[in-house]
């Protein structure tokens, strides 16, 4: 049997509700799978044949370790997803080398640590006619550090985005689009390149500041079909993906997470190739698809 790593945080496991279906799915698969923590430092990640990373949720707090980690992992074992995928996918600036490949994205600004906050948010307010706006990091996870506005607290945004950026972080403005309460977001998974399943995610942001976690709030899930364009608009990001020279292997796993637009078409929120909730939970039988997929590209090598 191949032994495998289902990878997790010391502080995330007990809140990661994949996990329990998957590691029994994998050992039907004829995968010998350990979930253990990326910051246990008593871990020989040599003796795995792969390395899956779930849920290493507070990456985003130490990227740099985590990045160095996955480093020595991947030359010890196998890292999956592939090593330049998960550099690439842990900073959002990414969605920007994709509006740059002509993929349709939630309009987006970048601000740098050297940028003028109020100055910035104004500039971004002057472009997009919208209602709300959203800030968040850069590197985030879970609706960590964001918050939505209406115009009229302009300068409660810009403090926002000035802590951000003092604290040396990059940030994010992006519209609120009016689907995401109105009709939620569509995630769709996908396992090695094949179709999964779908979910319908409920608005996590609310206009107090406050922000549910699936987690904490599991009402805000429910399984769903996806539509003919947001299944042809996510398998087309795929295909991008795995042409981009800078990135390379077959991905074990994406989550595609995409919201209307005001013109009624998807977009996309957010790719998710690191460490996405796959909510098994709600399909049947995808832990066992998760598991078989892995297994056949494990056994691919």
């Amino acid at each position: 049997m191949l032994r495998i790593a289902l990878v997790t945080a010391v502080e995330s496991r007990a809140h990661d509700t994949d996990l329990p279906l998957l590691a029994p799915a994998c050992a039907a698969a004829g995968l010998a799978a350990e979930v253990i923590a990326w910051d246990d430092p008593s871990v020989s990640w040599g003796r795995f044949d792969a390395v899956v990373l779930r849920s290493p949720w507070n990456y985003m707090e130490r990227l740099p370790a985590f990045l160095d980690w996955c480093t020595r992992v991947d030359r010890a074992s196998r890292l999956l997803n592939p090593l330049p995928v998960v550099r690439w996918n842990t900073d959002k600036h990414y969605l920007a080398d994709l509006a740059a490949r002509e993929v349709p994205v939630v309009p987006t600004r970048f601000v740098e640590p050297d940028a003028e906050p109020l100055p910035a948010l104004e500039a971004f307010l002057a472009t997009f006619d919208c209602a709300e706006f959203v800030v968040k990091p850069a590197v985030s996870a879970g609706s960590r550090d964001t918050h939505r506005y209406g115009r009229e607290q302009t300068f409660l945004a810009a403090n926002h985005l000035g802590r951000l950026l003092t604290a040396g972080r990059s940030a994010m403005l992006q519209p609120y689009l009016p689907a995401v309460d109105t009709h939620g977001e569509t995630a769709l998974l996908y396992f090695a390149g094949d179709y999964s399943h779908a979910i319908r995610k409920a608005a996590l942001l609310e206009r107090d500041g406050t922000a549910r976690s699936h987690t904490a709030a599991p009402d805000v899930i429910r399984p769903c079909e996806p539509t003919e364009d947001e299944r042809a608009l996510a398998e087309r990001i795929l295909a991008i993906v795995a042409a981009h020279p800078a990135l390379g292997g077959m991905l074990a796993y994406a989550r595609v997470d995409l919201v209307r637009g005001d013109d009624g078409k998807p977009r996309l929120l957010e790719l998710e190739l690191c460490e996405p909730a796959l909510f098994v939970t709600h399909a049947p039988g995808s832990a066992e698809r998760f598991a078989a997929r892995l297994a056949a590209l494990l056994h691919a090598r």
